[in-house]
This record gives C-alpha cells, sequence and structure tokens, in this order.
C-alpha cells in the first residue's frame, strides 16, 4: 500500500518530460491483419494512401481503434501484382483505442503498425482497470505492454494495483 502510495504522489506531484508505466492489457498481436470498417473510402493511388470516413472502427487482433477519420499509408510495393502493406494509421475526432480491460481516449493517434507503437495526443486519458493515467501525449507500445507520458502528467493508482 505504501508503495502504491508513493508511485501514485511522485506520478501525480511532478511535471515530467516522460514517464514509463506498464499497461499489461494494452497489448496486440502486431502481426495480425488489420481490418478497417468506415462510412466512406477515398484511395489515393498517387501517394499510396487512403482516407476512411465516418464511424470508422480498426481492429487488429484484440485490440480495436475508432475514430471519425483514418488515414492509412501503404508501404510501397515490392513489385507488380503485390500487396501494399499498412504502415501507418493517422486518427482523429474522437479517438478510442482499446485493447483487453485498457482503453485510452484521445483527440488524435499515429498507429506505426510494424513497430507497434501507437503516439495518443490531444487531452489523453489512459486506464487500466480503475487506475488512471492522463497527458498531453501518450505513447502505447502494443508489443509490450508498456505506456510513456509526456507532458503535464497525473496519474491515479489504486492501492493493490487493481
Amino acid at each position: 500500500m505504501f508503495r502504491a502510495a508513493l508511485i501514485a504522489l511522485t506520478l501525480t506531484a511532478l511535471p515530467v518530460a516522460a514517464q514509463t508505466v506498464a499497461f499489461g492489457g494494452m497489448r496486440a498481436d502486431t502481426s495480425a491483419p488489420v481490418e478497417v470498417s468506415a462510412d466512406s473510402l477515398t484511395v489515393n493511388q498517387t501517394d499510396g494512401t487512403a482516407l476512411f470516413q465516418g464511424n470508422v472502427v480498426i481492429g487488429q487482433g484484440e485490440m480495436r481503434l475508432s475514430a471519425q477519420t483514418v488515414r492509412v499509408e501503404y508501404a510501397a510495393s515490392t513489385g507488380s501484382g503485390t500487396q501494399r502493406r499498412i504502415r501507418a494509421l493517422d486518427a482523429s475526432g474522437g479517438v478510442t483505442l482499446v485493447s483487453g480491460a485498457d482503453a485510452a481516449e484521445a483527440r488524435e493517434a499515429r498507429y506505426e503498425v510494424d513497430s507497434g507503437l501507437v503516439a495518443l495526443t490531444g487531452d489523453v486519458l489512459l486506464t487500466q482497470g480503475n487506475n488512471v493515467m492522463s497527458g498531453d501525449r501518450i505513447v502505447v507500445n502494443l508489443a509490450d505492454g508498456t505506456a510513456q507520458a509526456q507532458g503535464r502528467v497525473r496519474s491515479v493508482l489504486q492501492p493493490g494495483g487493481n
């Protein structure tokens, strides 16, 4: 109990450049296929992007990301007839990221698919059970379940880790 209180005091009292916290449930199988659904889709073959708009929901394994708009960047093709793979997703407008019991909300997010990093920006709120962390920018590593908060960080950790 003392340790949790000390961590909570440390995390809430100091403005910090960055802090890393384990949010174990916020994980995803970064090698799983990415499925996207939306109200509309516009594809730009020239720059290798696709723009999904309206009630966008992205799924990869157990992870779900929803937003009003998502721009998808594809990696350059390596040969003719080769399927292009997703390099990154840029989401905006009421972004919500859910994986297991963990959830995050933000104004915008960028998901680098190969690295499994999701950078959430703008009034970010990350929850795990009764534990809450907020900040200006939080980067979640979906491969190892850690999160790094930057800016004015505030965290509320419940005794016992619940």
